[in-house]
């Protein structure tokens, strides 16, 4: 599907399209093309938002929980009926392939259903002869919702359909690097949700920060780097915001001597390289034990040349892409640059890469030192460091930094070892011979700098919650 400039898109506020005085536009990572024109929201705008969110919030929060899932039952349907179009603009916006697009749509309808059967229900927390303790789940208020470009839509709907199913209203700001498919998305499900519960509003940092500052917004849930997540916590605290930040994760893998070795190479790789490796819980770093690193590396770079090359058209299948913007894709330039200063050994297999878009090819780099840029960070972009272990209180301590607390993978025949290793790894999530991947039925969050809170699973909705604790009393007074 060719490039439409006929689409038009807006901000929303209480159920209107805006246009707005100043837009920009984004380029397609793939081709470096200029997109289409977004309108960008001031801060008054963002006012005015809250104050109809606020309006209507004295009604949305009185829904019962049947009714709030038959809207989300509808927004389901609204992005199904729209998934072909929705599709299209989250691939050109983001860089990736048709493909991804459609996965990206499909997972996204899928989580939402879980999310709403996941509503926190009333539930007895106590009782004896005396009192019986209720616990009560009560909205927070407004939500605002700040999100990331890796994943525009999929990612958005987590907060979006947390908010909703636990009665808040929610104003979404996508990134400025993908503005596109989540302001559709809001524009498209004005039909099916009450004005002023789901709002959505383009901006840059600073209306970022108006959020965190905001009086009348109740909630703040962001994902993006640590960096920002702090930046935000400060901001929140004078108005003692709850708070949600799921923020940037180093994730390893450690493979140990004992592996079905096709098995572990397919999942690492996959880890590594899937969506060019832009994912917060991408594989960014493999620790495979030194009886098996030669063997493991071989078949590794085998796999990576079959699978994760550029295919610069677009509408060929393909789960690996140009890096999505251009400040990521210096990112990742400065960290190849350090590991060539440092004359580490590194492999690519591409003998050209388009003149047009943000490429980089899928990078192995070999024996890297731990002190090396692309060890220490998180590179969000395809490269992967593979690394030697040899003792388990020495790869634990090099796995386990304070950047890399958000996901982990561990691969084993012997499932009880794994689990003990799995146990003694400081990170939210830590997946045992599959590839890092979210479940929606599981509370994603992260240890140290990787997070605050969490998201998904019935945990993760009570931080969209007050929990209301009703004491009644068994012994009459009377």
């Amino acid at each position: 599907m060719g490039f439409n400039n006929d689409r038009k898109f807006y901000n929303i506020i209480n159920g209107e399209k805006r246009s707005a005085e100043k837009t920009h536009r984004v380029t397609d990572p793939r081709t470096e093309e200029l997109l289409w024109e977004v309108p960008v929201a001031t801060t008054q705008e963002l006012d005015e938002a809250v104050a109809a969110a606020t309006k209507a919030f004295q009604s949305w929060r009185w829904t019962s929980i049947s009714e709030r899932q038959a809207v989300l039952d509808k927004i389901v349907q609204v992005i199904e009926e729209n998934a072909a179009e929705l599709a299209d603009i989250a691939r050109k916006e983001t860089g990736k392939s048709l493909l991804m697009g459609q996965i990206e749509i499909g997972n996204t309808t899928r989580q939402i259903k879980v999310i709403a059967s996941q509503a926190p229900q009333d539930h007895v927390q106590h009782e004896d002869s005396e009192v019986k303790i209720l616990a009560t789940h009560q909205p927070l208020g407004v939500v605002a919702a700040i999100c990331p470009w890796n994943f525009p839509v999929i990612l958005s709907t987590i907060k979006i359909a947390s908010a909703l199913i636990t009665g808040n209203c929610v104003i979404i700001k996508p990134s400025p690097f993908t503005p596109y498919a989540v302001l559709k998305l809001v524009e498209l499900c004005q039909a099916v949700v009450p004005p002023g519960v789901f709002q959505g509003l383009n901006g840059g940092a600073d209306l970022g920060a108006f959020m965190t500052t905001h009086e009348k917004i109740a909630k703040v849930s962001f994902t993006g780097t640590a960096a920002t997540g702090k930046k935000i916590m400060a901001a929140c605290a004078p108005t003692l915001k709850r708070l949600t930040l799921e923020l940037a994760g180093n994730d390893a893998a450690i493979v140990c001597p004992d592996v079905d070795l096709a098995q572990a190479v397919e999942q690492t790789a996959t880890g590594s390289f899937f969506n060019a490796g832009q994912m917060c819980v991408a594989t960014k770093r493999v620790y495979v034990h030194e009886d098996i690193y030669d063997a493991f590396l071989c078949k590794f770079k085998a796999e990576v040349k079959e699978k994760y090359r550029i295919v610069d058209d677009g509408d060929v299948p393909s789960v690996f892409g140009p890096v999505s913007n251009k400040l990521q894709f210096d990112t990742v330039e400065r960290m190849l640059a350090d590991a060539k200063e440092r004359g580490l050994e590194m492999e690519s297999f591409e003998q050209s890469v388009p003149e047009k878009g943000y490429w980089i090819p899928a990078t192995i780099v070999s024996d890297a030192p731990e002190d090396a840029l692309v060890v220490k960070e998180e590179q969000f972009g395809p490269i992967i460091p593979i690394l030697r272990w040899r003792d388990e209180k020495e790869v634990l301590a090099r796995v386990n930094l304070d950047n890399a607390g958000l996901g982990a993978a561990v691969y084993s025949r012997d499932i009880a070892y794994a689990e003990n290793i799995a146990r003694k790894i400081e990170a939210g999530s830590v997946y045992i011979n599959k590839f890092e991947i979210p479940n929606e039925n599981a509370f994603f969050s992260g240890f140290k700098s990787s997070g605050l809170g969490g998201e998904l699973g019935k945990q993760g909705l009570l931080s969209y919650c007050y929990t209301q604790s009703i004491h009644i009393s068994k012994v009459s007074p009377y």
